[in-house]
């Protein structure tokens, strides 16, 4: 092992893990955080921290001590979400944590469209007056979202208009991710990484691939806002998580994700990945639109 420890949280996660094991591969000196340890993936090199929720500062400080960086996946969505974050940021300032990168989210603006971009807006602000070293990766949407959201009768529906969407992997962003935290200096400091896939493109056109290599009609419907809330209304999730969901595409109708970075090629010296490469890697992610028999 050498160089600083890095504190990963949401280890158990689909980005927390993935940087992870991206970061022990090199030999670097990682300490594994999340709710449950129980959950934490066995990663050959890898601490396990005791139970960490972000919102328990006593535990974070615990979990957190000796670390030199933390890279702190933002948490689940919830009324909470900017409290719990900023008691984390301040149990690591509170250790001595000297750097934080935060998954933050594009477009991240205290006025977005996309109610969760607030929140991470309100911990960018946080972060900048904590007195400590920081960087800033804003997602875009998942990539490996486009799929999931399809339902199995073949329809993504959403009030996404004819907005563009520059969606990116996991692996792309973890990528990037690892080679921040991994650059010891002080290049990134006070930066915000848009971390994008190759191009944008509309709901209709991730439809149209989705039918490419499902072999069977998928089809976008874009819906009002009305028909948005109504057509959720069955899932009996509160109303803020609802409005999550329908402001997301919001954002995507608005233009407030279609802007394409070159953060992922810069940062991992190769081209970010794009669609139609993530669904021929991944077949699982599509496999409940294939048609029967």
């Amino acid at each position: 092992m050498n160089g600083p420890l890095i504190a990963v949280t949401g280890a158990s996660g689909a980005v927390g893990g993935r940087v992870a094991r991206r970061l022990a591969r090199t030999g670097a000196p990682v300490r594994l955080l999340g709710r449950d340890p129980a959950r934490l993936p066995d990663i050959p090199g890898a601490d396990r921290a005791p139970a960490a929720p972000y919102g328990d500062g006593e535990a974070m400080r615990r979990a957190l001590d000796g670390a030199h960086t933390l890279f702190l996946v933002s948490a689940h969505e919830s009324p909470d979400r900017v409290r719990e974050h900023a008691t984390a940021i301040d149990a690591a300032v509170a250790v001595g944590v000297e750097r934080i990168v935060y998954v933050s989210f594009q477009g991240a603006a205290p006025d977005a469209t996309f109610t969760f971009a607030r929140d991470h807006w309100e911990t960018e602000a946080h972060l900048r007056t904590a007195g400590v070293r920081h960087t800033f990766l804003r997602d875009n949407w998942y990539q490996a979202g486009l799929p999931a959201m399809t339902g199995t009768d073949g329809v993504l529906r959403g009030p996404g208009g004819e907005g563009r969407v520059a969606a990116v992997t996991h692996e792309d962003i973890a990528d990037a991710a690892a080679a921040v935290l991994l650059d010891e200096g002080t290049d990134h400091d006070g930066l915000a990484h848009d971390l994008t896939g190759p191009e944008a493109f509309t709901l209709a056109e991730a439809a149209e691939e989705l039918s490419r290599v499902t072999g069977r009609p998928v089809v976008y419907v874009p819906e009002t806002r009305e028909e948005a809330y109504a057509s959720r209304a069955g899932y009996g999730a509160p109303e803020w998580e609802v409005a999550g969901w329908v402001t997301s595409y919001e954002a995507i109708a608005n233009g407030e994700l279609a802007a394409v970075s070159d953060a992922v090629p810069t940062l991992t010296g190769r081209p970010a990945t794009s669609f139609a490469d993530f669904l021929a890697a991944n077949p699982d992610s599509y496999r409940h639109l294939l048609p029967a028999g």
